[in-house]
């Protein structure tokens, strides 16, 4: 494998817009990496490639995200097998914390698909699943403070108003779409460190300027699909690829179990034959939850980062930056924090 530092250094790919150049591609996307700073951290680079911070951590296994280290080679999770669902409206899938729109295209247009990092319902307020509906969208928002919320608040010494107006403050950010499930939304937020993770009190958030630009295309009345699918099968170059993320710790169900449903698709798949092999490093990569696509047929761990084309590093080094314990700061009190979005 050529060092990522003697590999030509390439223009970022263009991180949430895809052409689908079939309607048979599943597939988008290709992995990337990059060389950090010495300052830069996973937080950083996550938001400057459109990646969420779970993503960047689960591919790049025993590296400090909040030290990385000067040169030192970060792999972009910025390849994506499609959920296997209808490819229309919003889709939502909850284990990998991505969302895919795919809006509908004008006769004899491909079709096309964006795709942004998502923040998630914590344990105990996961985001539910199934069909839902956009009933309403607004912008700058107000954050009307359910009951429960002011409740804990007060006993914690912290009251909260019945109403927090648009501004820094409002967890909902600028942007606000409304389900059809009640109390559910897909927003911004005034925490972008958050995205990525399971922050949240059900709502799907996004970075803030993710959210404008999905506001844009998103009309009301427009489909939505949340799915929990931590395993995903696509094809590439008539290669078996892979995607596999963690399940999520509440799962109802269990990670053998999805694996076995997996097997069963390969197995009964026309143009593969299932072998003991494929099983085997099927099973590898499962555990190994990488979240990038990875070849079956001869399974390596590395592979993803040796076919990575090496990218320009595109974090904006800001001198009035916050420092890296800030950072660590804001991130605490985004897992720390106990809003109803």
């Amino acid at each position: 494998m050529l060092p990522v530092s003697e590999r030509p250094i390439e223009v970022p790919v263009p991180p949430n817009h895809f052409v689908l150049e079939s309607p048979q591609q599943t597939v988008i996307g290709v992995p990337q990496v990059v060389l950090t700073r010495d300052s830069d951290t996973f937080s950083d680079l996550a938001r400057a490639y459109g990646l969420g911070y779970d993503e960047l951590v689960a591919a790049n296994p025993g590296v400090d995200p909040w030290l990385p280290g000067d040169q030192t080679p970060v792999l972009l999770s910025t390849q994506f097998v499609l959920p296997a669902v209808a490819r229309q409206g919003v889709v939502l899938n909850i284990a990998s914390k991505r969302l895919f729109y795919f809006p509908k295209m004008p006769a004899g247009q491909p079709q096309v698909v964006m795709t942004y990092p998502i923040g998630i319902g914590r344990v105990g307020w996961e985001t539910p699943l199934g069909d839902a509906t956009v009933v309403a969208k607004a912008v700058d928002p107000a954050w009307y403070v359910p009951a429960s919320v002011r409740k804990e608040h007060a006993a914690m010494g912290d009251p909260l108003p019945p109403i927090v107006p648009p501004g820094p403050d409002n967890p909902l950010g600028s942007r606000v779409l409304q389900l059809n499930l009640p109390g559910y939304l897909i927003h911004g937020t005034n925490k972008p460190y958050g995205v990525g993770m399971r922050v949240s009190h059900g709502c799907v958030r996004l970075y803030p300027e993710n959210i404008e630009s999905l506001y844009e295309l998103v009309a009301v009345g427009e489909t939505v699909q949340i799915i929990n699918e931590p395993y995903l099968l696509g094809e590439l170059d008539g290669e078996i690829l892979f995607e596999a993320h963690a399940p999520l710790a509440d799962d109802t169900i269990s990670a053998d179990d999805r694996l076995h449903d997996i097997l069963v698709r390969l197995g009964e798949s026309a143009t593969y034959v299932l072998s003991e092999a494929i099983e085997e490093n099927l099973s590898q990569a499962a555990a190994a939850a990488i979240g990038l696509p990875v070849r079956v047929e001869e399974y390596d761990p590395g592979e993803p980062l040796a076919r990575a084309i090496h990218v320009r590093n595109i974090v904006e080094v800001d001198p009035d930056a916050a420092t890296l314990s800030e950072v660590r700061q804001m991130m605490d009190e985004v897992l720390q924090e106990d809003d109803q979005t």
